[in-house]
């Protein structure tokens, strides 16, 4: 019930009607299923990817590669979460609710391969979701080859948080704020084991002043 009504939150915060396939720089944050600890350890504030965490930094820096509408930015992956800019540097007629595409936070539910070629303009969820399909993908194969941990029916939340990201201040201080998380774990409201979290959006105190 916690978990859903967290999703539920992040949903909320949405721009209503916006068009999540327009260009421009997107602050993203993704969780695992049951917020389970999958990639590493935090340790002195700093984190210590294991061969899953290293896959996710990975597959984020690939993107750009796979797809050439898309620029990668400041990234870190926590024990159960990952925060990222992503910016969309093309736009088309992908995904946008009010022409007939899925819900803004909700992966596609199209039947399409991570490794389908390269679509010329993507929306956010796209990425979202090959991402997602991608290290889910690489992640079961190191089950089955390495022995990492199961993971439970999925591997990440259905859902996920994203913010748009407005002028180059804003950006800068959203960069500061993702390099500077993993010195935050023990307060993180994802950690399983926190005892004081912080405030809900902390990161929304980033770009302020």
């Amino acid at each position: 019930m916690v978990i859903n009504e967290r999703d539920r939150r992040r949903r909320s915060i949405r721009l209503k009607d916006y068009d999540y396939h327009h260009a421009g720089a997107y602050f993203v944050t993704i969780v695992t299923q049951d917020r389970r600890c999958l990639f590493g350890d935090v340790v002195d504030g700093k984190m210590q990817l294991n061969s899953a965490g290293q896959m996710i930094q990975a597959v984020w820096n690939d993107l750009s590669t796979y797809y050439r509408s898309v620029v990668t930015d400041a990234f870190a992956v926590l024990p159960n979460h990952l925060h990222g800019v992503i910016v969309l540097v093309g736009a088309g007629p992908c995904a946008c609710p009010e022409s007939g595409g899925q819900p803004q936070g909700v992966a596609p539910t199209k039947t399409r391969s991570a490794y389908a070629g390269v679509a010329r303009h993507l929306s956010l969820p796209d990425v979202l979701h090959r991402f997602k399909t991608l290290t889910t993908q690489r992640y079961t194969l190191g089950v089955k080859e390495n022995g990492w941990v199961r993971f439970h029916r999925r591997l990440w939340q259905r859902n996920y948080f994203e913010h748009v990201i407005r002028d180059e201040k804003s950006l800068n201080r959203i960069r500061q704020y993702i390099l500077d998380n993993p010195a935050r774990w023990q307060f993180d409201r994802e950690n399983p084991a926190v005892v004081i979290p912080e405030p809900d959006y902390t990161w929304r105190q980033s770009m302020k002043g």
